[in-house]
């Protein structure tokens, strides 16, 4: 059936709008989505950034790994505690902890600037002769993944400790790194800290242990979970030796003073 035809004299009816709501173009979609990405990830920077210079004085009650520790142990019905922690402020840390653990772990601590280079340099040419893809991570980055990421391996895991030790360096001075890190790492499948590690191991406070009882500690932190520092191997007696000796190598007491 034909449309009428408009009276004499009067305007002509205005078109019907098309039912439904405004059409997107792809290009106006990927506009949308990049603002909201790109706000998001604004807001976790400011919000991360802000959360990292708190905790320049704000002692951290828990790390992740405590947390997710106590999560396997609850999920598999162990009986509290879930695992063992407890803070000391760095004032009662002896210098030989931290001087073991930098000889250990990262000799090159009070120079770089959470990343070394030349430790990053030579996991490179190793993997390119053909080895394994060897970790090359400073105490900033084990301390970034141990107070808030996970363990394992993958690109955003690494992506995101190298924002945190970023941010750690440029908001923390050196000595505050080093007493979290001191105070969260693991020492074994349920103990984090220096302090619950030297109750529980060596049965005395922290203030009263030994250069021999620090190498000990220092030598587990690659594989908490392999070493017993109830029962010292051979391996890690070696080990422990190694780190006393270069302890007095890197400059000894000498050392803390450039932190």
């Amino acid at each position: 059936m034909s449309e009428p035809e408009a009276l004499p004299g009067t305007a002509p009816a205005p078109p019907v709008a098309a039912v439904g709501g405004p059409r997107w173009s792809p290009r106006g979609v990927l506009r949308v989505l990049w603002y909201l990405l790109s706000r998001g990830l604004a807001a976790l920077a400011l919000g991360s950034a802000l959360l990292v210079g708190a905790l320049r004085w704000i002692d951290p009650p828990v790390s992740s790994f405590m947390v997710r520790q106590a999560l396997v142990a609850w999920r598999i019905n162990r009986a509290p505690p879930y695992f063992y922690h407890a803070w000391v402020p760095w004032g009662r840390i002896p210098p030989v902890l931290p001087l073991a653990v930098i000889a250990g772990e990262d000799q090159r601590f009070a120079y770089h600037h959470g990343f070394d280079p030349v430790e990053l340099r030579q996991a490179l040419a190793a993997w390119r002769r053909g080895g394994t893809l060897r970790g090359a991570s400073t105490i900033t980055q084990q301390t970034a993944k141990n107070l808030f990421l996970w363990p394992g391996r993958s690109w955003v895991r690494k992506g995101l400790e190298a924002w945190f030790a970023a941010l750690m360096e440029v908001l923390w001075p050196k000595q505050r790194i080093l007493e979290v890190y001191l105070n969260i790492v693991q020492f074994s499948p349920s103990t984090y800290g220096v302090g619950a590690a030297s109750e529980r191991y060596f049965h005395r406070p922290v203030d009263d242990i030994t250069l021999r009882e620090a190498a000990l500690l220092a030598a587990v932190l690659p594989a908490p979970g392999a070493y017993r520092l109830d029962r010292p191997s051979a391996r890690l007696q070696r080990r422990a030796d190694w780190i006393a000796d270069q302890t007095q190598r890197i400059g000894g007491r000498r050392y803390l003073e450039r932190l």
